[in-house]
């Protein structure tokens, strides 16, 4: 007896049924909703974009620069003098402020002799590129700063307004670190 085939699968390729185009509607529809679900989540926990708005931290953050601050750094450890910080704004101008942290809980800081001091030993800058602190500010220094509190100040010494002004920052506020400048690709790549 010889086998025609009739009855069985042939492996040949049929239309799509209806069903099966509701099918790759709905899985389509479920990747979106999961890829925006994805990106919420990261922007939420992970990392969040900034746009620098000031000249504040000049030259090494220009003005109208795109960023990303790691939102995750600072719940493995507490943030650290020289770190680049988002954090929000005390005064409530704006809602957050790009500054560098200064000295931290427990440290004293100081304005004096066009340098900043920090227990009673004036800071090496390089990222001020030579510019002076002239400003003390309006607060009474030498001032120690709260446990718990970071002292802020912006690259650009003469046009930043700061701790100088609105005093030590909570470290509850700080939103994250910037490290990575991602717009206008001429500058593309790692803040340091």
């Amino acid at each position: 007896m010889r086998d025609t085939g009739q009855g069985k699968d042939t492996g040949a390729l049929r239309p799509p049924e209806q069903s099966s185009v509701t099918r790759q509607m709905v899985e389509f529809v479920l990747t979106l909703v999961a890829a925006f679900a994805i990106a919420i989540a990261l922007r939420t926990y992970v990392v969040e974009t900034y746009e620098v708005p000031t000249g504040s931290m000049l030259p090494t953050i220009q003005l109208g620069d795109h960023l990303l601050a790691n939102k995750v750094v600072y719940r493995l450890r507490q943030p650290e003098r020289g770190d680049i910080v988002v954090f929000d704004d005390p005064t409530h101008s704006v809602p957050t402020l790009i500054k560098r942290v200064i000295a931290v809980g427990g440290q004293t800081v100081d304005v004096r002799d066009g340098r900043v001091w920090v227990n009673g030993r004036a800071l090496v800058e390089p990222y001020t590129h030579g510019e002076r602190s002239i400003d003390p500010g309006i607060l009474k220094l030498p001032l120690r700063i709260p446990a718990g509190d970071a002292w802020m100040m912006g690259d650009n010494r003469v046009s930043s307004e700061d701790s100088r002004y609105f005093g030590p920052v909570p470290i509850s506020t700080v939103r994250g670190e910037a490290f990575f400048i991602y717009w206008p690709f001429s500058r593309f790549g790692p803040l340091h």
